[in-house]
């Protein structure tokens, strides 16, 4: 992504240049036309539509990740982002780990706006069992979720995880903590260090968490904390499993779908906020729950939990879209 430079290196050696992008073609499609053109700084309007999109494809000042909010023309970062995807037009290919039934909107508008092949190569997925990454104590932090899991009926677990590189605030996780313990519900939380916070260590209770609420939920059995890591994959695939609260990063949306688990979305930033919008209202498999630093309030987060996994038709529908999703996917590796 990073490296469009590079096809002018290339081509002075006649060499042929294509770009890996390991997101999908939507919410990098959105990315790219928003850091090109900045509509909303000229539109008086919040909602607005995404230049070289089809009809119809809006965005609302509302899903912007806070970077493109405080970006102006000129800035230094806006200036490297728009260089950096200006040199995207030098490439001979893209590659996006995808597939086109799911991610045509985005595929066409890259072959459309840059005129170049484009290729979707998805699903790409980490192996099962792999434990990069995981530290020294992988096998145990497996065994421990996989033991648990098979305690629990099908389809009762909500899995929570916002990926390697991000997590709510400090106010946010102890919303959050107490919208789990209220739902009820069968719950893995992959806990790490809330952003800005001002400790570093694991679990801190009364600061990341209500008081008392690590040991209450360890008394009740409904929930299973795990610090850092949890075998993703193996997680997603379990039979025990229902919903994924997730940051909706590129890898873990193609994990769920490949295992046929609706969502529901917290994104944090880069193009995850894109990728929320494609699943909930392009495809009907994800419900919105909070953007970025956003305020949130447990009783509101328990309202979205019970809809996708209290027995209601929109839960139903989401999980019967899911699973379509998943027919595709397998397809497309086998």
């Amino acid at each position: 992504m990073f490296f469009g430079w590079s096809a002018k290196v290339a081509h002075e050696f006649s060499a042929f240049h294509a770009i890996f992008n390991a997101g999908g073609g939507y919410g990098m499609a959105a990315f790219h036309s928003l850091w090109l053109h900045l509509p909303y700084k000229t539109l008086n309007s919040e909602e607005f539509p995404l230049p070289g999109f089809p009809k119809g494809h809006r965005i609302h000042t509302k899903q912007l990740p806070e970077h493109f909010q405080v970006a102006m023309p000129g800035d230094s970062w806006c200036s490297f982002s728009q260089d950096m995807f200006r040199d995207w037009l030098e490439s001979d290919g893209i590659l996006f780990n995808t597939i086109e039934e799911i991610d045509h909107v985005g595929m066409e508008y890259f072959r459309q706006q840059i005129g170049c092949s484009v290729w979707s190569v998805g699903p790409i997925l980490s192996s099962l069992g792999s434990k990069a990454r995981a530290g020294d104590d992988a096998e145990a932090t497996m065994h421990l979720c996989m033991k648990w899991l098979d305690s629990k009926p099908a389809n009762s677990v909500l899995y929570v995880a916002f990926g390697s590189q991000s997590a709510p605030s400090p106010s946010q996780t102890i919303q959050l903590a107490m919208a789990l313990e209220a739902c009820g519900k069968n719950f893995i939380w992959v806990v790490r260090p809330p952003s800005n916070s001002v400790t570093d260590h694991d679990h801190n209770d009364g600061e990341w968490f209500p008081r008392g609420f690590e040991r209450r939920i360890q008394d009740s059995n409904k929930g299973l904390l795990v610090q850092q890591w949890t075998p993703q994959l193996e997680t997603l695939s379990h039979k025990s499993l229902c919903v994924f609260l997730t940051h909706c990063g590129w890898n873990s949306v193609l994990e769920a779908l490949s295992n046929g688990v609706p969502m529901l979305s917290w994104p944090m930033g880069a193009e995850q906020n894109f990728n929320a919008k494609m699943l909930e209202e392009e495809m009907g498999l994800c419900v919105g729950l909070a953007s970025g630093s956003s305020e949130v309030n447990h009783k509101d987060i328990v309202k979205k939990i019970d809809l996708v996994m209290g027995g209601s038709t929109k839960g139903k529908d989401m999980k019967n879209k899911a699973c379509e999703v998943m027919e595709m996917l397998n397809n497309a590796k086998n």
